[in-house]
């Protein structure tokens, strides 16, 4: 079958493609025979008043370029090529002398946008599929098609760069307001709106008085360098593909669109190759094939699931309630000891949801039928018919196996599957008493909830396969991407968090000031420190959690006296105002509480000859020493969903690739030299994981390819 049909009716070519070899329709070497035909048909025929360009997919107009293709470019000047093709190809719609329309249905991502560009006029749908931008920046590269060029040529330059520099993705109503297409209407006539607009012949200089302005040479210079400055804060120079795009952009407006278009080129097969833009695109892979992992080795499926119960109306059983009621499209009914609580919760849903009105993201009348799906109250009312309970409570043991008793206690015959939200506890432990140990399982969220990508599902000895795939499911439903770990304390995510955040109060407790321990992790492209992360997620619930793990591991995560003087001096981080860090009206926690050392004992801190990146390493090194354990030990199935749990859930600098991507790039045999360097100075919480002294000893890798 062929990717591209041509219709012609009434001297209007109307071009469909739709390639029955892709779920969706991209571009990849396969496509450019077709299109050079159909294109030189298009060109020969001189009967024709007009083209219009649109997709077969619903859903799907052109999802930008075929990813695994790039990553068969293996030079620069092949990723040149590559990009000086989508130029020719889409130099073909520009010369066209009959007026051109691309017609949006759907996704019109990266290669897409591109194409789209290259047309006189763009109509997209008012589909909620609907997608337009330019995200090639997320993957560490520029635009190759021209969108570097075009774009700031159409719409005014500050909102072109905010949408290269983003990658964000604009839906159609907003994407008229940005001037990149020309009309948004129902699907059902976009191809009669097309038409009318091919009426209107070949358009004028589309080019706006704010266009203009942006074209002298100061006004220029002025908006790239604010723009320059504020990417350099927000990405702290560990990515270089922004910095690139402001340059192709800076340049191409200066030199002409030909030229520009040959810096572009240039540009993206530089880019392409850096390995921040390799590791980016295989966390891409990763994330995809995640996407299509149900959890579950066996071919046990997930059951149909329409209510949910949240035990818990705190800050994270509020947050899942939302995610559960808005994104899942899920019943849920919420408990809480108090009225007052039951409130709270429902209220968090009720805010996040007025801030999407007030952003016209939503209809008013979205938001009533989102929120009239969350009810809530003080007993168990409603629960019996759940079909997934979510507990959300405080980390006690005794408390979250009362949960699961009562539940199981409402309603003997549904299969309701009970999920607690610990992040230190063993499942196991939870379903230690429960009639139905199989339905208990463990989806383990990080807060803010709404705002934070992943899920780690844990799998106790006597989950079922089909809860575990039902709680996959539903996370994904929920937004989420999800990990499937198995039963062990701290399970994954918490387990190598703990190591890093104590052996940064232990620096600390040997001197380091608080601001160079969170500076230096900072540069080396954390998003937070590991003492400000310790005030964000509770000093208090911390140290729970340390002591949890040192039972299980004993000297291996040792305890610490500091944390016991913090905690004595009622700091518990921000939620109660009082930590490392200043919460008060003047500092709002932007500086360190100086009171702080007085309670540590350290009358002479900060006075050290320790570079930023020795202290750095020092303590990314417990994390990446942990993760190696865990995938060991069996809590991972697999070096990927470490590197997405650990980039997804905790942060860690996705320009890296992960824990284990990092680890394979540095070489297991210098990791085990300086974990043994560290080790003869502190002791046995540095001795290297068996694996890692494995793949040191063979010279082999994590990752086979």
């Amino acid at each position: 079958m062929s990717i591209f049909t041509l219709d012609t009716q009434d001297g209007i070519a109307t071009i469909t493609m739709n390639d029955p070899s892709q779920p969706q329709n991209v571009l990849n070497s396969g496509i450019q025979t077709e299109y050079e035909a159909v294109f030189s048909q298009i060109e020969l025929d001189d009967s024709l008043a007009g083209l219009i360009f649109q997709s077969g997919k619903p859903g799907c107009f052109l999802a930008g370029a075929d990813i695994s293709m790039l990553q068969g470019i293996t030079s620069e000047e092949q990723a040149v090529e590559s990009s000086e093709l989508l130029h020719a190809m889409f130099d073909r719609i520009t010369k066209l002398k009959i007026p051109t329309v691309a017609a949006i249905d759907g996704v019109c991502l990266g290669g897409g946008l591109e194409l789209a560009l290259a047309f006189d006029y763009r109509i997209a749908s008012d589909d909620k599929a609907t997608k337009i931008g330019l995200p090639e920046v997320q993957l560490g590269l520029i635009p190759g098609g021209g969108g570097t060029q075009r774009l700031p040529r159409l719409i005014d330059l500050p909102t072109a760069l905010d949408l290269l520099l983003t990658g964000k993705q604009l839906n159609g109503k907003r994407a008229h307001k940005a001037g990149i297409v020309d009309a948004v209407v129902p699907a059902s006539i976009l191809t009669d709106v097309a038409t009318r607009y091919i009426a209107r012949g070949k358009p004028k200089r589309r080019q706006s008085a704010k266009n203009w302005l942006f074209k002298f040479g100061p006004i220029r210079k002025y908006v790239i360098s604010q723009a320059r400055s504020k990417t350099l804060k927000a990405t702290k120079g560990k990515y270089p593909a922004p910095i690139k795009i402001l340059k192709v952009v800076n340049r191409g407006l200066r030199m002409g669109l030909k030229k520009g278009l040959k810096n572009e080129a240039k540009a993206f097969g530089h880019m392409l190759m850096t390995p921040e833009s390799q590791q980016l695109v295989n966390i891409f892979f990763a994330s995809t094939d995640l996407k299509k992992d149900t959890g579950v080795d066996s071919d046990a499926t997930a059951v149909p699931v329409e209510q949910v119960g949240v035990l818990g109306a705190g800050l994270m059983g509020a947050g899942i309630a939302y995610v559960s009621a808005t994104k899942a499209g899920k019943t849920v009914r919420l408990k809480d000891i108090s009225n007052e609580g039951v409130a709270k919760g429902i209220a968090y849903t009720g805010k996040i949801l007025d801030k999407q009105v007030a952003r016209r993201r939503m209809t008013a009348l979205d938001r009533q039928a989102h929120l009239a799906r969350l009810t809530g109250g003080t007993d168990y009312r409603g629960f019996a018919t759940s079909d997934v309970v979510i507990e959300a409570v405080f980390e006690s043991l005794d408390l979250k196996q009362g949960m699961v008793a009562d539940i199981e206690a409402l309603n003997t015959e549904k299969k309701t599957i009970f999920a607690t939200n610990t992040s230190a506890i063993p499942i196991d432990s939870v379903a230690a008493n429960a009639k139905y140990p199989e339905r208990v399982v463990g989806m383990h969220y990080f807060s803010p909830v709404e705002k934070m990508p992943l899920l780690e599902v844990v799998t106790g000895s006597k989950t079922a396969d089909w809860v575990t795939a039902t709680a996959v499911e539903l996370g994904k439903q929920q937004g989420k991407t999800v990990i499937v770990v198995n039963d062990g304390p701290g399970f994954y995510t918490t387990r190598i968090l703990v190591p890093y955040n104590m052996e940064a109060v232990r620096m600390v407790l040997e001197g380091v000031a608080i601001e160079e321990v969170d500076s230096a992790l900072e540069h080396f492209g954390m998003p937070v420190g590991p003492i400000k992360l310790m005030d964000e997620v509770g000093i208090d619930v911390g140290a729970h959690i340390v002591t949890t793990l040192n039972q299980a591991f004993g000297d291996r995560i040792p305890l610490i006296d500091g944390v016991d003087r913090v905690l004595a001096d009622d700091r518990k981080g921000r939620k109660n105002g009082r930590g490392f860090y200043d919460y008060s009206e003047k500092s709002k926690g932007k500086q360190v509480d100086e009171t702080i050392y007085d309670v540590l004992n350290l009358p002479n801190h900060g006075r050290t000859e320790l570079s930023g990146q020795a202290i750095a390493e020092r303590i990314i090194l417990t994390m990446l020493n942990e993760a190696a354990y865990c995938l060991q030990d069996g809590i991972l199935r697999s070096a990927r969903d470490g590197d997405i749990g650990a980039i997804f859930g905790l942060g860690f600098p996705p320009f890296l690739g992960g824990p284990f991507r990092y680890m394979d790039t540095l070489g297991a045999a210098a990791v085990v030299e300086k974990l043994e360097a560290l080790k003869a100075e502190f002791g046995l919480r540095f001795e290297p994981a068996p694996i890692l002294r494995k793949h040191a000893k063979k010279g082999t890798r994590f990752y086979t390819a």
